[in-house]
């Protein structure tokens, strides 16, 4: 399992911003700055989630989960796709129509400015820390390619999330600007619904990637053709008639291949091939922990 120390990064990170900006919220009465602390509080929670999530993957199989349990990771990231949704996204949404309701804030958005420069600057420490892993696994794909192909969504959701606070930050500051130099309270209320609604819309498409997760995805094809071509290179196989696979986890795969061996081999024969087959293709490709081989007709 790769490092992990971007999510250590961005709790930190959160964990401070999100006490700022509530102090902020109290002295100006800002409603997109309350709707602010509540993100970071939520990301908070989030990194927490995942944190949990990795450690919990990391156990090895038993009785109880022969398989392992590497789709902890898939299961906590979907519930962390859920909460930026349900507490991030609508209660934000929500403060803003109340800000609409009922008017009104603090003259003085000193606080404000310092709070959210200062959220800024944290933001994107974090941010370029999450794109560094990123970038990592992501190789030369194209960015979107690689949220929708990478089978890490603790790399994908930290980084989604750190852009998602700085468009935040943006509309936040424009809320508080706007309201300020025409005194008028509503510019804030309806940058505290735009955040809400970047918020929903980024927690939709992780909702999207860690659902399509956590029910498993197939190995690339590419990689199938040559752990295929690897079965089919021993002289005992005629053919790989079927083959599936599915990610147990970011860096765990089980294959199964339907083989077709010669008619003439003994069961010790197969046995002995089987057992070279497995051995040549994890060596080639590691990340495939369980794989069986199972003889089948022609």
């Amino acid at each position: 399992m790769k490092s992990r120390s971007f999510l250590l990064v961005a709790l930190t990170v959160d964990i401070i911003i999100a006490s700022s900006k509530f102090i902020a919220a109290a002295f100006t009465g800002s409603s997109s700055m309350l709707s602010e602390g509540i993100h970071s509080v939520i990301d908070a929670i989030s990194q927490l989630m995942l944190i949990w999530g990795v450690r919990s993957s990391k156990r090895a199989p038993d009785e109880i989960r022969p398989f392992g349990y590497g789709k902890e990771l898939y299961f906590w990231s979907f519930m962390v796709s859920l909460v930026i949704f349900i507490l991030g996204g609508c209660i934000s949404f929500y403060e803003g129509l109340m800000q609409l309701n009922k008017p009104g804030f603090n003259q003085s958005q000193t606080w404000n400015y310092v709070i959210l420069a200062i959220a800024f600057a944290f933001n994107t420490i974090s941010l370029v820390t999450a794109l560094k892993a990123f970038n990592i696994h992501r190789g030369r794909k194209p960015f979107l390619e690689e949220i929708t192909d990478s089978k890490d969504p603790s790399i994908f959701i930290a980084l989604l999330g750190d852009v998602g606070d700085l468009i935040c930050l943006v509309i936040a500051f424009i809320g508080v600007y706007l309201g300020y130099l025409f005194n008028n309270p509503y510019y804030d209320g309806v940058a505290s619904m735009a955040i809400g609604a970047i918020m929903i819309l980024i927690s939709l498409l992780l909702v999207r990637e860690s659902k399509s997760l956590l029910m498993g995805e197939p190995t690339g094809r590419r990689t199938l053709r040559k752990v295929i071509a690897l079965a089919e290179a021993d002289s005992t196989v005629i053919k790989v008639k079927k083959h599936f696979s599915t990610y147990m986890g970011p860096e765990e795969i089980l294959l199964q291949l339907n083989t077709v061996f010669e008619d003439n081999l003994t069961t010790k024969e197969i046995t002995d091939a089987i057992e070279r087959i497995t051995k040549n293709i994890k060596t080639h490709f590691p990340r495939m922990k369980q794989i069986f081989i199972e003889p089948v007709a022609k």
